[in-house]
């Protein structure tokens, strides 16, 4: 409990004075020199009110004193009012500096220096108890951080838990289409990186990069409903077929619909985006909504290409890989559909990175 105030004066009188202005319902400490004060300060500044110290003492005592004290980790704590027989600003100035809350006079009215007195110590006392709920509501919100931190960490887990367990069953209906997967998830962090790295307007940070990367793998989460009649059919899709192997676009776009409440939001957007758009192509021709320009997400975008590429640099049922040279002309010139000028102006920048990571599967 803070109910003492300790009293600097080398005058005794002047002690005196002050402690029959402050009243008989605190605690006083007095001390008459330098020494005297900074160990009384020192030992009991937890327990006190205020310090009131003469500043004009002999030999400059009283500065020095006021000095020292302000270099004390307690100091903002007790507050200081200052006395003085010189009717100095320079010196007032220089109190003030060093932390002193009032300068005061002498000769001075003792009901107004109990006021002033008392209106530092309540100010004070109001900042102290401020600055503690400050304190007390850093520590929890620190903690309320740290917890929100582990639990993003959970959910960044799951996200990817879930991601794995739906890619998993793609792969499960062939051993090419988990290969694909894997290629296609590669070829978009690439892509997406120089995308972020060329045209920061569409603002892809890392996190981004990632989010993209890792929901690529859910492209086409839908040819778990496409019969493998028509899924590893060798030959030429009939009319109808091609159809019925279109519609994987929105049987994945319904399916991560079904389950977009157990993980989430973000993912979900974006894996929602790009199984549903990642066939369609800049100049509308693509499906199955016919979308065109930047009405196509750009998450899409870039898996529609890391897509056409795998494609073609891949053996299929249906068709013998073409070389990377071929592939590259092919979606450069458009013979794949048109993508977005940007998106093929990083895909040239980055093409030794793709050709690198196809060269590294073709190793193993």
């Amino acid at each position: 409990m803070r109910n003492q105030i300790l009293i600097i004066d080398s005058n005794k009188p002047n002690r005196e004075i002050l402690m029959e202005i402050m009243g008989e319902k605190n605690v006083f400490l007095e001390a008459e020199t330098a020494e005297k004060a900074l160990e009384t300060a020192e030992a009991h500044h937890e327990e006190m009110l205020a310090i009131l110290l003469n500043v004009t003492m002999e030999k400059e005592a009283g500065t020095a004193i006021l000095e020292q004290l302000s270099t004390k980790s307690w100091f903002r704590s007790v507050p200081v009012a200052v006395f003085s027989d010189e009717d100095s600003l320079r010196l007032e100035k220089k109190c003030f500096s060093l932390g002193a809350m009032e300068f005061i006079r002498r000769p001075f009215d003792h009901f107004v220096v109990e006021k002033r007195i008392r209106n530092m110590i309540h100010c004070c006392s109001g900042r102290g108890e401020l600055e503690e709920k400050i304190k007390k509501q850093t520590e929890v919100v620190s903690k309320q951080y740290t917890l929100l931190l582990k639990q993003a960490e959970k959910l960044k887990k799951s996200n990817a838990n879930i991601i794995d367990i739906l890619g998993t069953v793609v792969e499960c209906r062939n051993a090419v289409d988990g290969e694909h997967i894997k290629m296609v998830k590669c070829y978009t962090e690439i892509l997406a990186k120089q995308m972020s790295q060329d045209y920061p307007e569409y603002h892809l940070d890392e996190h981004d990069v990632n989010v993209i990367a890792s929901a690529s793998a859910l492209h086409d989460i839908g040819k778990i409903a496409i019969p493998e009649s028509i899924l590893l059919k060798p030959g030429k899709l009939t009319s109808q077929e091609y159809e019925y192997m279109k519609s994987h676009t929105l049987r994945g776009g319904e399916i991560l619909n079904s389950i977009k409440d157990v993980w989430d939001e973000e993912y979900a957007k974006i894996a929602y985006e790009i199984c549903r758009f990642h066939h369609e192509r800049y100049d509308g021709r693509g499906y199955p909504d016919g979308l065109k320009g930047d009405e196509i997400p750009v998450c899409a975008q870039i898996v529609s290409l890391a897509d056409a590429y795998d494609v073609l640099v891949s053996e299929r049922v249906y068709k013998a890989a073409y070389s990377k040279e071929e592939a590259f002309q092919m979606i450069i010139t458009g013979e794949c559909g048109m993508f977005s000028p940007k998106l093929l102006e990083c895909f040239r920048n980055s093409r030794q990175e793709f050709e690198k990571a196809s060269d590294s599967e073709v190793d193993k």
